[in-house]
């Protein structure tokens, strides 16, 4: 409030499709809109993959994978509507690298990453804009990217925020190396 922002929690399974979908509705119905969704819902099972369960694998699984996907089916609706939004998955170190002990985390880790690249995919492409058109095709975003596009990016990057961020390449490409290409029709 002090700044000016009005901010309330909700609470619900995210794994749960309609507990989800009702409290969507609630913050619909309370703000207008959900600008930005981070999908950040997770938990770790520290089992070698022989002894777990399948239960324990699928509740690993719901829980990091499936939540992201209920949570942004949600939304995505209210941001085609509205000409946009941000949707930021969580993902880990795991989404690329195996290690002993997680089979069920990394796996649905590496879900998670695929499902980020999908959806950006399906739905980062926005309104047409008169471009190249070889490149457009082959971006999610739909156009060529500006000089403003780096501007995020850049102010993360140099700022204490990503003091922990090493190593780590931001591609700033509007998708073009998250996508296969649309299919032939």
């Amino acid at each position: 409030i002090a700044l000016g922002v009005k901010a309330k929690g909700y609470a619900s399974n995210a794994a749960n499709f309609d507990e989800t979908h009702k409290v969507v509705e609630e913050i619909h119905k309370e703000f207008g809109s959900i600008d930005i969704l981070v999908n950040n819902a997770g938990i770790i099972k520290r089992i070698p993959m022989h002894e777990m369960s399948v239960d324990e694998f699928r509740e690993v699984i719901d829980i990091d994978l499936t939540a992201a996907f209920i949570m942004a089916k949600a939304v995505i609706p209210s941001m085609i509507e509205r000409g946009g939004g941000k949707i930021i998955n969580v993902c880990s170190m795991m989404s690329e690298l195996g290690r002993e002990t997680v089979s069920a985390y990394a796996s649905a880790k590496g879900g998670l990453k695929m499902l980020t690249r999908n959806i950006a995919s399906e739905y980062a492409e926005g309104r047409r804009h008169p471009f190249d058109a070889f490149i457009v095709s082959k971006t999610p975003a739909a156009r060529w990217g500006t000089p403003d596009d780096l501007k995020g990016p850049a102010l993360f990057l140099a700022s204490s925020a990503s003091d922990f961020v090493n190593g780590h390449i931001l591609y700033v490409d509007g998708g073009i190396l998250a996508y296969i290409g649309k299919q032939p029709k």
